[in-house]
């Protein structure tokens, strides 16, 4: 097992790669340093349907990853909804400890196995604005993920997926809506339950004046109601549900 000490090598190799082969080579070195077989860094989306809007990087066994796709997994598969959960890395067999299962779970592990695929860890990557992501590492049969992979592999998988979002040109710019002050505290106030009328006393305004600022708000957004605008404002940080609470 790799020491903490050789993430530090990682980590700049990583944040300096031209090319998702060469990513790809890395991680195939971490699996290596691990005693792993398998590697998959992706955002949690549906592949099949709309491959631009997330960025994957593997090296699973191809009629995993063919099955995978055409079941629509990558939004709802058991891992990425356990790694939605946590904030930190995980072991796949602590799962039900912490993430309720669901019908058919058990057959999505049985497929795996079916393909060698019978432990692993994920390290949870989630950035405001995208969908979930993560970073798995994953073990053959006679051979379980362990405490001290899970703490290698926690230091270098931040790294890794902001290395392939910056290939992908992800990283560049936060091309996310931008709201005045006055919108966001008008939006605020909706997202606490508060009508126009009532905002409008609040923030001293008229309430057409606040309705302008949530019509143009969700113009931006091109949200069609307030519920839709406060949750995409939500999903890319322009708001927090601690914003919400305040209130």
């Amino acid at each position: 097992m790799p020491k903490l000490d050789a993430a530090k090598r990682f980590k700049a190799e990583i944040l300096n790669v031209s090319s998702y082969a060469a990513l790809a080579d890395l991680l195939v070195e971490a699996c290596a340093a691990m005693g792993c077989s398998w590697f998959a860094l992706s955002h949690h989306i549906d592949f099949l349907a709309g491959p631009e809007k997330g960025v994957r990087v593997h090296n699973y066994p191809e009629e995993w990853a063919r099955w995978f796709d055409e079941q629509g997994l990558g939004v709802n598969d058991p891992v990425h909804r356990a790694s939605q959960r946590r904030a930190a890395g995980f072991l796949w067999h602590e799962i039900p400890s912490f993430s309720r299962p669901r019908r058919g779970d058990r057959a999505i592990l049985a497929r795996a196995r079916h393909h060698g695929i019978y432990d692993g860890l994920t390290i949870p990557t989630h950035i405001p604005g995208e969908a979930h992501g993560s970073v798995s590492f994953a073990w053959a049969r006679g051979s379980p993920a362990t405490p001290e992979a899970l703490m290698f592999a926690q230091s270098i998988g931040a790294f890794v997926f902001e290395a392939a979002r910056q290939l992908s040109g992800r990283g560049a710019a936060n091309d996310s809506p931008r709201l005045t002050d006055r919108q966001i505290e008008c939006l605020l106030w909706a997202a606490r339950g508060k009508s126009d009328s009532v905002i409008a006393q609040i923030m001293n305004l008229r309430t057409d004046t606040v309705s302008e600022h949530l019509r143009n708000a969700r113009s931006r957004y091109d949200a069609r109601s307030r519920i839709s605008l406060a949750i995409r404002a939500l999903f890319d940080g322009t708001i927090c549900f601690g914003d919400i609470a305040k209130g």
